[in-house]
Protein backbone atom coordinates (compact mmCIF):
# COMPACT_ATOMS: atom_id res chain seq x y z
CA UNK A 1 0.00 0.00 0.00
CA UNK A 2 2.80 2.44 0.91
CA UNK A 3 4.50 2.26 -2.53
CA UNK A 4 1.18 2.99 -4.22
CA UNK A 5 0.58 6.03 -2.02
CA UNK A 6 4.09 7.30 -2.76
CA UNK A 7 3.69 6.84 -6.51
CA UNK A 8 0.33 8.62 -6.52
CA UNK A 9 1.97 11.44 -4.56
CA UNK A 10 4.77 11.60 -7.16
CA UNK A 11 2.20 11.68 -9.96
CA UNK A 12 0.25 14.46 -8.25
CA UNK A 13 3.40 16.47 -7.57
CA UNK A 14 4.53 16.24 -11.20
CA UNK A 15 1.13 17.23 -12.55
CA UNK A 16 0.94 20.07 -10.05
CA UNK A 17 4.40 21.33 -10.98
CA UNK A 18 3.52 21.28 -14.67
CA UNK A 19 0.12 22.96 -14.27
CA UNK A 20 1.30 26.62 -14.07
CA UNK A 21 3.20 26.31 -17.33
CA UNK A 22 0.26 24.90 -19.24
CA UNK A 23 -1.73 28.12 -19.40
CA UNK A 24 -1.44 28.19 -23.19
CA UNK A 25 -3.56 25.05 -23.43
CA UNK A 26 -7.31 24.95 -23.54
CA UNK A 27 -9.38 23.40 -20.80
CA UNK A 28 -10.14 20.30 -22.87
CA UNK A 29 -6.45 19.60 -23.49
CA UNK A 30 -5.57 20.01 -19.82
CA UNK A 31 -8.46 17.83 -18.67
CA UNK A 32 -7.69 15.11 -21.21
CA UNK A 33 -4.07 15.00 -20.12
CA UNK A 34 -5.07 14.74 -16.46
CA UNK A 35 -7.54 11.93 -17.15
CA UNK A 36 -4.97 10.00 -19.19
CA UNK A 37 -2.42 10.25 -16.37
CA UNK A 38 -4.92 9.05 -13.75
CA UNK A 39 -6.28 6.24 -15.96
CA UNK A 40 -2.77 5.12 -16.87
CA UNK A 41 -1.55 5.03 -13.27
CA UNK A 42 -4.75 3.48 -11.93
CA UNK A 43 -4.88 0.80 -14.62
CA UNK A 44 -1.22 0.00 -14.10
CA UNK A 45 -1.69 -0.52 -10.37
CA UNK A 46 -4.71 -2.78 -10.92
CA UNK A 47 -2.75 -4.99 -13.33
CA UNK A 48 0.25 -5.04 -11.00
CA UNK A 49 -1.91 -6.00 -8.01
CA UNK A 50 -3.40 -8.87 -10.01
CA UNK A 51 0.08 -10.07 -11.03
CA UNK A 52 1.26 -9.97 -7.40
CA UNK A 53 -1.80 -11.92 -6.26
CA UNK A 54 -1.27 -14.62 -8.89
CA UNK A 55 2.28 -15.13 -7.65
CA UNK A 56 1.36 -15.03 -3.98
CA UNK A 57 3.52 -11.97 -3.37
CA UNK A 58 2.56 -9.25 -0.92
CA UNK A 59 4.92 -6.48 -1.92
CA UNK A 60 7.45 -5.07 -4.34
CA UNK A 61 11.21 -5.36 -4.28
CA UNK A 62 13.56 -2.36 -4.47
CA UNK A 63 14.13 -2.80 -8.20
CA UNK A 64 10.38 -3.05 -8.76
CA UNK A 65 9.92 0.32 -7.05
CA UNK A 66 12.35 1.90 -9.50
CA UNK A 67 10.44 0.35 -12.40
CA UNK A 68 7.12 1.56 -11.00
CA UNK A 69 8.60 5.06 -10.75
CA UNK A 70 9.53 4.79 -14.42
CA UNK A 71 5.93 3.80 -15.11
CA UNK A 72 4.69 6.88 -13.25
CA UNK A 73 6.94 9.09 -15.37
CA UNK A 74 5.64 7.34 -18.49
CA UNK A 75 2.08 8.17 -17.40
CA UNK A 76 2.96 11.86 -17.15
CA UNK A 77 4.64 11.69 -20.58
CA UNK A 78 1.42 10.13 -21.89
CA UNK A 79 -0.58 12.98 -20.33
CA UNK A 80 1.63 15.62 -21.97
CA UNK A 81 1.43 13.82 -25.31
CA UNK A 82 -2.36 13.72 -25.10
CA UNK A 83 -2.54 17.42 -24.26
CA UNK A 84 -0.22 18.23 -27.16
CA UNK A 85 -2.56 16.41 -29.53
CA UNK A 86 -5.52 18.51 -28.40
CA UNK A 87 -3.93 21.84 -27.56
CA UNK A 88 -2.64 24.75 -29.66
CA UNK A 89 1.00 25.65 -30.12
CA UNK A 90 2.53 28.70 -28.46
CA UNK A 91 1.95 30.64 -31.63
CA UNK A 92 -1.73 29.81 -31.45
CA UNK A 93 -1.80 27.42 -34.40
CA UNK A 94 -4.21 24.60 -33.75
CA UNK A 95 -3.13 21.00 -34.08
CA UNK A 96 -3.32 19.79 -37.64
CA UNK A 97 -3.55 23.27 -39.13
CA UNK A 98 -0.18 23.21 -40.87
CA UNK A 99 1.59 20.54 -42.85
CA UNK A 100 5.35 20.32 -43.29
CA UNK A 101 6.92 17.64 -45.48
CA UNK A 102 3.72 15.61 -45.48
CA UNK A 103 3.58 15.47 -41.68
CA UNK A 104 0.95 17.25 -39.64
CA UNK A 105 2.53 20.04 -37.61
CA UNK A 106 0.93 19.26 -34.28
CA UNK A 107 0.98 20.79 -30.82
CA UNK A 108 4.56 19.73 -30.08
CA UNK A 109 5.90 22.01 -32.82
CA UNK A 110 6.84 24.98 -30.65
CA UNK A 111 4.65 23.87 -27.76
CA UNK A 112 5.35 24.55 -24.08
CA UNK A 113 4.84 20.81 -23.57
CA UNK A 114 7.90 19.67 -25.48
CA UNK A 115 10.58 20.55 -22.93
CA UNK A 116 8.97 18.84 -19.90
CA UNK A 117 7.95 15.88 -22.06
CA UNK A 118 11.51 15.35 -23.29
CA UNK A 119 12.95 15.87 -19.79
CA UNK A 120 10.64 13.33 -18.14
CA UNK A 121 11.12 10.81 -20.94
CA UNK A 122 14.90 11.16 -20.60
CA UNK A 123 14.73 10.47 -16.86
CA UNK A 124 12.49 7.43 -17.44
CA UNK A 125 14.92 6.08 -20.04
CA UNK A 126 17.92 6.65 -17.76
CA UNK A 127 16.22 4.79 -14.91
CA UNK A 128 15.90 1.77 -17.20
CA UNK A 129 19.53 0.98 -16.39
CA UNK A 130 19.01 1.58 -12.68
CA UNK A 131 16.31 -0.99 -11.91
CA UNK A 132 18.34 -3.84 -13.42
CA UNK A 133 21.43 -2.75 -11.47
CA UNK A 134 19.44 -2.58 -8.23
CA UNK A 135 17.96 -6.05 -8.87
CA UNK A 136 21.42 -7.55 -9.38
CA UNK A 137 23.01 -5.80 -6.41
CA UNK A 138 20.22 -6.73 -4.00
CA UNK A 139 19.61 -10.23 -5.37
CA UNK A 140 15.93 -9.44 -5.90
CA UNK A 141 15.60 -10.20 -9.62
CA UNK A 142 12.24 -11.85 -10.30
CA UNK A 143 10.24 -12.93 -13.33
CA UNK A 144 7.57 -10.41 -12.32
CA UNK A 145 10.15 -7.63 -12.20
CA UNK A 146 11.43 -8.54 -15.65
CA UNK A 147 7.89 -8.55 -17.04
CA UNK A 148 7.07 -5.24 -15.35
CA UNK A 149 10.22 -3.69 -16.81
CA UNK A 150 9.32 -4.93 -20.28
CA UNK A 151 5.76 -3.58 -20.09
CA UNK A 152 6.91 -0.15 -18.89
CA UNK A 153 9.47 -0.04 -21.71
CA UNK A 154 6.83 -0.95 -24.30
CA UNK A 155 4.35 1.64 -23.01
CA UNK A 156 6.94 4.43 -22.90
CA UNK A 157 8.07 3.62 -26.45
CA UNK A 158 4.45 3.68 -27.63
CA UNK A 159 3.87 7.09 -26.05
CA UNK A 160 7.11 8.50 -27.45
CA UNK A 161 6.24 7.20 -30.91
CA UNK A 162 2.94 9.11 -30.72
CA UNK A 163 4.81 12.25 -29.65
CA UNK A 164 7.42 11.92 -32.40
CA UNK A 165 4.75 11.09 -34.99
CA UNK A 166 3.29 14.57 -34.52
CA UNK A 167 6.50 15.98 -35.97
CA UNK A 168 7.65 13.34 -38.46
CA UNK A 169 4.47 11.62 -39.59
CA UNK A 170 2.27 8.84 -38.32
CA UNK A 171 4.44 6.09 -39.82
CA UNK A 172 6.57 6.50 -36.67
CA UNK A 173 3.78 4.76 -34.73
CA UNK A 174 5.02 1.47 -36.19
CA UNK A 175 7.85 1.52 -33.64
CA UNK A 176 5.48 1.73 -30.70
CA UNK A 177 3.03 -0.81 -32.08
CA UNK A 178 5.58 -3.52 -32.95
CA UNK A 179 5.59 -5.22 -29.58
CA UNK A 180 1.81 -5.06 -29.17
CA UNK A 181 1.39 -6.53 -32.64
CA UNK A 182 3.58 -9.45 -31.57
CA UNK A 183 1.44 -9.98 -28.47
CA UNK A 184 -1.70 -9.97 -30.63
CA UNK A 185 -0.07 -12.46 -33.01
CA UNK A 186 0.36 -14.96 -30.17
CA UNK A 187 -3.40 -15.48 -30.21
CA UNK A 188 -3.04 -16.95 -33.69
CA UNK A 189 0.44 -18.46 -33.30
CA UNK A 190 1.01 -19.26 -29.59
CA UNK A 191 4.59 -20.33 -30.26
CA UNK A 192 5.45 -16.64 -30.77
CA UNK A 193 5.03 -16.23 -27.01
CA UNK A 194 7.99 -18.47 -26.28
CA UNK A 195 11.33 -17.32 -24.90
CA UNK A 196 14.61 -16.91 -26.74
CA UNK A 197 18.19 -16.76 -25.44
CA UNK A 198 19.31 -13.30 -24.31
CA UNK A 199 20.81 -11.20 -27.08
CA UNK A 200 23.03 -8.16 -26.58
CA UNK A 201 22.04 -6.75 -29.96
CA UNK A 202 18.33 -7.08 -29.31
CA UNK A 203 18.74 -5.26 -26.00
CA UNK A 204 20.79 -2.53 -27.65
CA UNK A 205 18.25 -2.08 -30.44
CA UNK A 206 15.40 -1.89 -27.92
CA UNK A 207 17.25 0.78 -25.92
CA UNK A 208 18.02 2.69 -29.11
CA UNK A 209 14.31 3.16 -29.88
CA UNK A 210 13.68 5.31 -26.82
CA UNK A 211 16.78 7.43 -27.39
CA UNK A 212 15.99 8.10 -31.04
CA UNK A 213 12.32 8.85 -30.37
CA UNK A 214 13.23 11.27 -27.58
CA UNK A 215 15.66 13.09 -29.87
CA UNK A 216 12.97 13.25 -32.55
CA UNK A 217 10.47 14.65 -30.05
CA UNK A 218 13.01 17.23 -28.89
CA UNK A 219 13.33 18.35 -32.54
CA UNK A 220 16.93 19.43 -31.99
CA UNK A 221 18.25 18.31 -35.39
CA UNK A 222 17.14 19.02 -38.96
CA UNK A 223 13.98 17.11 -39.83
CA UNK A 224 15.64 15.04 -42.62
CA UNK A 225 18.27 13.85 -40.13
CA UNK A 226 15.64 12.95 -37.54
CA UNK A 227 13.53 11.19 -40.15
CA UNK A 228 16.51 9.14 -41.28
CA UNK A 229 17.45 8.23 -37.71
CA UNK A 230 13.92 7.12 -36.81
CA UNK A 231 13.59 5.17 -40.07
CA UNK A 232 16.89 3.39 -39.34
CA UNK A 233 15.70 2.58 -35.82
CA UNK A 234 12.49 1.15 -37.26
CA UNK A 235 14.43 -1.05 -39.69
CA UNK A 236 16.63 -2.35 -36.87
CA UNK A 237 13.57 -3.05 -34.73
CA UNK A 238 11.95 -4.98 -37.59
CA UNK A 239 15.16 -6.99 -37.98
CA UNK A 240 15.24 -7.69 -34.23
CA UNK A 241 11.66 -8.93 -34.11
CA UNK A 242 12.20 -10.85 -37.33
CA UNK A 243 15.20 -12.77 -35.99
CA UNK A 244 13.33 -13.44 -32.76
CA UNK A 245 10.39 -14.81 -34.72
CA UNK A 246 12.72 -16.99 -36.80
CA UNK A 247 14.33 -18.44 -33.65
CA UNK A 248 10.93 -19.18 -32.14
CA UNK A 249 9.78 -20.83 -35.37
CA UNK A 250 12.86 -23.04 -35.46
CA UNK A 251 12.36 -24.00 -31.82
CA UNK A 252 8.72 -24.84 -32.53
CA UNK A 253 9.69 -26.90 -35.59
CA UNK A 254 12.23 -28.91 -33.57
CA UNK A 255 9.69 -29.70 -30.88
CA UNK A 256 8.75 -33.42 -31.08
CA UNK A 257 5.28 -34.25 -32.33
CA UNK A 258 2.68 -35.43 -29.82
CA UNK A 259 2.72 -39.26 -29.70
CA UNK A 260 -0.40 -40.87 -31.11
CA UNK A 261 0.01 -44.47 -29.95
CA UNK A 262 0.24 -43.80 -26.26
CA UNK A 263 -0.58 -40.41 -24.83
CA UNK A 264 0.78 -39.53 -21.43
CA UNK A 265 0.55 -36.34 -19.47
CA UNK A 266 3.80 -35.33 -17.83
CA UNK A 267 3.72 -33.46 -14.57
CA UNK A 268 4.98 -29.94 -15.23
CA UNK A 269 7.56 -28.56 -12.81
CA UNK A 270 6.83 -25.51 -10.74
CA UNK A 271 7.65 -22.14 -12.31
CA UNK A 272 11.33 -21.36 -12.08
CA UNK A 273 12.37 -25.01 -11.91
CA UNK A 274 14.69 -26.49 -14.50
CA UNK A 275 12.83 -29.34 -16.21
CA UNK A 276 15.96 -31.43 -16.74
CA UNK A 277 17.43 -31.37 -13.24
CA UNK A 278 14.69 -30.16 -10.93
CA UNK A 279 16.84 -27.24 -9.78
CA UNK A 280 15.68 -23.70 -9.26
CA UNK A 281 17.21 -21.47 -11.87
CA UNK A 282 17.43 -17.84 -12.89
CA UNK A 283 14.91 -15.72 -11.11
CA UNK A 284 12.29 -16.31 -8.47
CA UNK A 285 8.58 -16.30 -9.37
Amino acid sequence: MAPMVVQWAVLGALLGALAPGLGELGGVARLAGFLVAVACAGGGWVLLAQALARRGRRGLGPADLVTVTRGTLACVVAALTTSSLLGPTVAGTSVGAATVGGATEAGLAGSVLRSPLVALASVALALDAVDGWVARRTGTATSLGARLDMEVDAFLILVLSIAAAQLLGWWVLAIGLFRYALVAATWVAPWLGGSVPPSYWRKAIAALQGIVLTLATADVLPRPVLTGAVAAALVLLAWSFGTQGAELWQAQARRPAWPTARRTVARRPAPGVDEGHGQRVGVSP
